[in-house]
């Protein structure tokens, strides 16, 4: 990776800050976290640091709490999970800058966790005077929230200016190597499986995949668009008419690459227990929720002589079983295929968990919509301002 790595910064006697996405979810009540899943994720990071000597300072956002405190989205939780984990003490900031904050600066060895930094607008409007408050705190800037990468916010990338050195953590260091294994040099056939309800979102990364994987799988409701500009009847299903223009275009452009379902699971009314039916044409008074069992035997064929999956989105209404069950079929298939394997988002990994197969995926991203960027193409704020290290020689 040509950026900096914390393995590449001598942090003995150094106090690092380091920005951790601890947006984790909490009870109402704001008292209590339902996952520890995104704490534990920046536990070999955090681990290293202390090990190294170093002091370390933690810092990330909680929920949406509009550019001023709320008791409901402080990280008191956040830091009582994580003593737990690291069985240490972890000493709560009653903010992420001032005074008060500035006078609790962890020595080797020791950590503080700042309270959440989005309490202060100027986070996100990465200002200027924030971001230098922020970095006074430490010698050296790690990030390791890769899911906040695609945000130039102050804790992301205006603190970088006031330090001598931004490196990756070990978790973000990870992500960046293999979303880049899997676009910039994948092992071939390279096939990318792509779902969820519209086009619009997934616009950028289905025009910079086309040009990168052998095959790109279409399912969910966002086919439906794809079928309403090949002329194909699409009864009451979800279609986005403003950009079934734009279809036709990426149709054209990706020629045999890109493929659709052949045939459909389809309802009359969208709702649990609903009589279904697996149709190839779509009925005028039907709406699609699901690919049928012939598209889940024709996409497996494919993925099954994949050395490369990049698969993001469902490929049908998946919170609504029965009508999870193409793309639960397919998770099993990119399991079985023995290729390198990227899930990204969060119903895909729901799929993979479902399937029992999540073990068996090469890499699931921590970052929705970093990952969704960095498979578009897009430079990521939060890893561009990283150092690079042939600035470092």
């Amino acid at each position: 990776m040509p950026k900096l790595s914390i393995k590449d910064l001598d942090l003995k006697d150094k106090t690092v800050f380091i920005r951790v996405d601890f947006n984790v979810p909490l009870t109402p009540e704001g008292d209590e976290i339902t996952s520890d899943k995104r704490i534990r994720a920046s536990l070999p990071t955090i681990q290293y640091a202390l090990e190294h000597c170093a002091g370390v300072i933690l810092a990330s956002h909680l929920g949406r709490p509009k550019g001023k405190p709320n008791p409901k989205m402080s990280l008191a939780p956040v830091a009582k999970r994580l003593s737990e984990l690291l069985g240490k003490p972890v000493t709560l900031a009653p903010d992420c800058v001032g005074a008060d904050t500035v006078a609790l600066k962890p020595a080797p060895g020791e950590i503080l966790l700042l309270e959440n930094l989005r309490f202060h607008a100027e986070e996100e409007a990465n200002d200027p005077a924030f971001s230098k408050n922020l970095a006074a705190l430490a010698d050296v800037y790690v990030n390791d929230a890769f899911g906040t990468a695609h945000r130039a916010h102050a804790s992301t990338v205006g603190i970088v200016s006031h330090l001598p050195l931004a490196a990756a953590g070990l978790l973000m260091h990870r992500e960046l190597e293999w979303l880049t294994r899997v676009t910039q040099d994948p092992e071939r056939p390279s096939v990318a499986l792509l779902g969820g309800a519209k086009v619009s979102d997934k616009i950028e990364i289905i025009q910079n995949l086309i040009a990168i994987v052998d095959k790109l799988l279409v399912g969910g409701a966002m086919a439906y668009t794809f079928l309403r500009a090949r002329d194909e009847p699409t009864g009451r299903s979800l279609v986005e008419e403003d950009k079934v223009d734009l279809a036709s275009h990426l149709l054209r452009t990706a020629g045999d690459k890109l493929m659709l379902p052949v045939d459909h699971v389809v309802v009359r009314e969208v709702k649990p227990g609903a009589d279904s039916e697996v149709v190839r044409v779509i009925a005028a008074d039907q709406i699609g929720v699901d690919i049928g069992p012939n598209t889940v035997e024709e996409y497996t064929k494919i993925i099954r002589e994949a050395r490369t999956v990049i698969w993001n989105g469902p490929m049908g209404i998946f919170e609504m079983p029965p009508f999870d069950e193409g793309t639960v079929a397919l998770a099993k298939a990119v399991a079985d295929s023995g290729a390198i394997s990227l899930v990204g988002g969060g119903d895909s990994e729901k799929a993979i968990k479902t399937a029992g197969v999540a073990e068996q995926i090469s890499h699931v991203s921590t970052g929705g919509g970093a990952s969704l960027e960095f498979l578009a193409g897009m430079e990521l704020p939060g890893v561009a301002a990283l150092t690079d290290k042939a600035a470092r020689r």
